[in-house]
């Protein structure tokens, strides 16, 4: 099962894409409900723009928008939609008097908006695609158009939907400000559905939808009612769901399995590779997507590489490090790690250098791989693995948030803070759950590695 992650197919906490499968059951069973999407954050926040949390007539709730702090309160103003069929832009944080009230005590503001999709039933085909006379009684001409408003209602997320489930890339445009409020389009490299409304609104928030959708990053935007690039008029905000990351692990070791599972937990889609048949096996990585038994320079040569893929080499044998690390290090892969004592390190530099890597590709390998966090286990090895690779691509300073001081959730490049006192120190309660997860209850995978090797 796929679970909510931080980077890419599972980005943020709770997006749409981790609803998506009650979101799908209940659009196939008829069910009305309400999406709540985080849209905008200020100051410090548990969840970023984007995470979502659901609520069906039935009162079942999937997803959460702050992890706890709000949850009550904007499960009430769902229902509410649910019951109106408005939809709703709602904020919570402290510089609201009703701040403490809902419980959001971290110190941030979070701006939603709340999207009903009303119960969905059966309609005749002259109910829906045959305009009424236009001698009818207005209140007739009402009921029609309310009738083929609730037909194509959710018609965007109902695309989307569909998208996810194949990986396709796509956006979901949703207005949240001035009349459209709650109106929404999909929109693909080549092709849309749906509308706000309003047509100069929709050519500029479908142009930059495409523009965030390629660098796969999803924003506010604001314009003016007739699609004008204004910052104090109608918010748009654009979710981008882009196919996972990818997650290259060369070595088919114990560290590897445990690798591969908090992998798939950060939301990528992991491949194992490694050249011995009698290791590099879905048996022994069930975890997995893909088991490559193959050179490891042999496969990289031929696998998808991004700017948002990530390069494990565990492999602790120069006839297949240096080659892999000659390529990873010339491709544009995010992060690019290998396991390995100092002297090991030093070594392989060497080596490195003596195949003509540059100096300035050698800067961006990270060995020996992983923060310091004293880790002995596999497992232990694999979170402070994982804990570089998300600071990497956030540029948090890697130390106890009570010795630093500033936003504990930084913006993506802004640089972190370390110089000041932390208000909290909540944040690291996380890695005794994550060496749970990763723990394979079936016994650790055969194999051998050790960084310190």
């Amino acid at each position: 099962m796929q679970v909510g992650g931080l980077f890419g197919r599972r980005e943020g906490v709770a997006p749409v894409r981790d609803i998506a499968d009650a979101l799908r059951r209940w659009r196939a069973a008829g069910a009305a409900f309400a999406v709540a999407t985080v849209v905008e954050v200020r100051g410090s926040a548990p969840r970023q723009p984007g995470a979502a949390m659901a609520v069906a007539a039935s009162g079942e709730v999937v997803g959460s928008v702050s992890g706890g702090c709000v949850e009550g309160a904007v499960y009430e103003a769902a229902v509410e939609a649910i019951r109106t069929g408005v939809p709703a832009l709602e904020s919570y944080g402290i510089s609201d008097d009703d701040a403490f009230a809902v419980g959001l005590t971290c110190g941030g503001i979070i701006d939603l908006v709340i999207v009903p999709y009303p119960a969905r039933r059966p309609f005749a085909a002259a109910e829906v695609n045959v305009d009424p006379p236009a001698q009818m009684d207005p209140r007739v001409h009402a009921e029609a158009d309310e009738q083929r408003r609730q037909r194509r209602a959710g018609d965007a997320l109902d695309a989307v939907l569909a998208a996810l489930a194949t990986d396709d890339t796509v956006a979901l445009v949703t207005v949240v400000g001035g009349g459209g409020l709650g109106s929404q389009v999909a929109v693909w490299p080549d092709r849309t559905m749906g509308s706000s409304g309003v047509a100069g609104l929709d050519v500029a928030a479908v142009d930059d939808a495409r523009g965030l959708l390629a660098a796969g990053r999803s924003g506010l935007r604001r314009y003016g009612p007739r699609g004008q690039r204004r910052p104090d008029a109608i918010g748009v905000f654009v979710q981008s769901f882009a196919p996972p990351p990818r997650m290259l692990v060369f070595g088919a070791i114990d560290y590897a399995a445990a690798m591969v599972r908090l992998g798939r937990f950060l939301g990528y889609r992991v491949t194992v590779c490694d050249a011995r048949p009698v290791f590099a096996t879905a048996r022994r990585f069930p975890d997995a997507d893909e088991v490559v038994c193959e050179r490891p320079v042999a496969f990289l040569a031929r696998a998808a590489v991004d700017a948002r893929t990530v390069i494990c080499v565990l492999t602790h044998d120069p006839k297949f490090d240096i080659p892999v690390l000659c390529a990873a290090l010339r491709s544009p892969a995010h992060y690019v790690g290998a396991m390995g004592s100092r002297r090991t390190h030093v070594d392989r530099l060497r080596r490195l250098r003596a195949s003509g890597v540059a100096e300035d590709a050698l800067a961006r390998l990270h060995s020996p791989i992983g923060l310091d966090l004293g880790s002995r286990t596999p497992e232990e090895t694999a979170i402070s693995i994982a804990a570089e690779i998300i600071q990497s691509r956030w540029g948090g300073s890697g130390r106890p948030l009570r010795a630093t001081d500033g936003r504990i959730h930084a913006d993506h490049g802004e640089p972190p803070n370390p110089s000041e006192s932390s208000e909290s120190s909540e944040r690291v309660e996380w890695v005794e759950p994550l060496a749970d997860l990763v723990a394979d209850p079936r016994g650790r995978a055969e194999g051998a590695g050790r960084q310190d090797g």
